[in-house]
């Protein structure tokens, strides 16, 4: 099955169809049972509940992803290689020691 029913946020789905029947509910009274009214009522009901509901600051806890809660999203930054270290007394010639030959 492609979809991870583990990873969906159940209470955010219960909130969003609780939505859209009070939605669809206001918008069958308002249009008197004239069902085209009724479908463009609710979906603008609907926007504006779903709007209100996720950016007005009202301090309620809202649902997030779960999916985004367990595995956030990093990113890999290259890093440069630290400079090597200098030996204490390090050889600069490659001339030979005295005495010894070829």
């Amino acid at each position: 099955m492609p979809i991870d029913l583990g990873q969906v946020d159940w209470v955010y789905v219960a909130v969003l169809a609780v939505f859209v029947f009070v939605a669809n509910l206001v918008g069958n009274l308002l249009s008197f049972n004239r069902r085209g009214l009724a479908a463009v009522l609710a979906a603008v009901l609907f926007a504006a509940i779903f709007v209100y509901w996720t950016y007005y600051p009202h301090g309620l806890p809202l649902p997030t992803s779960i999916a985004a809660q367990k595995s956030p999203v990093t990113t890999v930054v290259p890093v440069a290689p630290p400079t090597p270290q200098r030996p204490n007394n390090p050889v600069t010639d490659i001339t030979p020691a005295p005495g010894t030959s070829r």
